[in-house]
């Protein structure tokens, strides 16, 4: 196994946001984390990130606790995409990127730049201040920005919220062909159940802070008696039942 998640809780005072989870991603797969709002999936990727502090569990890459690696070593092969997290409105798109990329030590910068600009097709705004494009815009920046350190983990959060269909296909199709092209080991919250049956793997389905419920969209279809993924998403969101 590449990542393991064990135990993993987050206490917020009296809430209980993620509640002794357990699982594992295998190396250069997508699995995706799904549920309603609420249900513990941004904070599991906070505390995958380092950016959540957890009450208790562990977090192991190549089966060492993440705790114990550098920090310079985790940005390298990490990164993380958003459209709830804006990159810095007031520069341009450039300077974020070029930011970013000296962040993450990337050598021959400017080249990398070129190449995910190009791929992305951002650079015909590349000078507007990133605080005045489109969602659609935002979003291909936040994945450039994601991409530029070519992360061994990649962590999506909804990547594709509030687009439209033609720039959520454009995204979607980028992510496929990049993921074909490279060895990258993704894990992605959504909410679009097409987006989740395109793209992934695997599934963990979440609700009040626990997993309820994993397998591949066919075998979760299967098992909960559903005609699709999002059938089998709702029953899973509504049901009553204790897990």
């Amino acid at each position: 196994m590449f990542i393991e998640i064990k135990s993993l809780t987050k206490n917020y005072n009296k809430y209980l946001a993620v509640n002794k989870i357990n699982f594992v991603i295998e190396k250069n797969k997508t699995v995706g984390l799904l549920g309603p709002n609420g249900c513990g999936k941004t904070t599991t990727i906070g505390m995958m990130l380092g950016l959540v502090t957890p009450t208790s569990g562990e977090i192991k890459l190549e089966g060492k606790n993440i705790d114990l690696f550098k920090r310079d070593e985790i940005l390298r092969r990490f990164n993380f995409a958003s459209p709830y997290v804006e990159l810095p409105k007031k520069l341009t798109v450039k300077q974020n990127l070029e930011i970013y990329g000296r962040l993450y030590g990337i050598r021959n910068l400017k080249k990398r730049i070129d190449e995910i600009s190009h791929d992305l097709d951002i650079k015909n705004f590349f000078e507007r201040k990133t605080g005045e494009l489109s969602s659609g815009q935002k979003n291909r920046v936040s994945l450039a920005k994601s991409l530029i350190n070519k992360p061994e983990v990649l962590l999506l959060d909804e990547p594709t919220a509030s687009l439209d269909p033609d720039i959520g296909d454009f995204i979607r199709s980028y992510i496929q062909n990049y993921k074909s092209k490279n060895k990258v080991t993704i894990l992605l919250a959504s909410h679009n159940m097409n987006e989740v049956e395109r793209l992934c793997d695997s599934i963990i389905m979440m609700r009040k802070g626990k997993i309820i419920d994993r397998g591949s969209c066919h075998e979760l279809i299967k098992k909960h008696g559903r005609n699709n993924l999002e059938e089998t998403f709702l029953k899973l969101a509504r049901s009553k039942d204790e897990f």
